[in-house]
């Protein structure tokens, strides 16, 4: 795994964490006076989880676009 591996891996951890957890704090919660504490721990659980996910994930992910794009 390279430099380059490692920085997409964590671009789109901290995008789709940032994202899907404002909308699900949102959903769960509504827009309470404390929502930006709420949803600013749930994006960095959200994080924690999701970077070595995408690390993990990222490698399987492009050979199976690779085998499925050649077919």
């Amino acid at each position: 795994m390279n430099k380059a591996d490692i920085l997409f891996g964590g671009i789109m951890a901290f995008a789709m964490s940032f994202l899907m957890s404002l909308v699900m704090t949102y959903v769960s919660v509504g827009l309470v006076p404390d929502f930006i504490t709420i949803w600013l721990r749930s994006f960095v659980i959200g994080m924690i989880v999701s970077f070595p996910i995408a690390l993990f994930i990222t490698p399987i992910a492009a050979k199976i676009v690779k085998t499925v794009v050649k077919a």
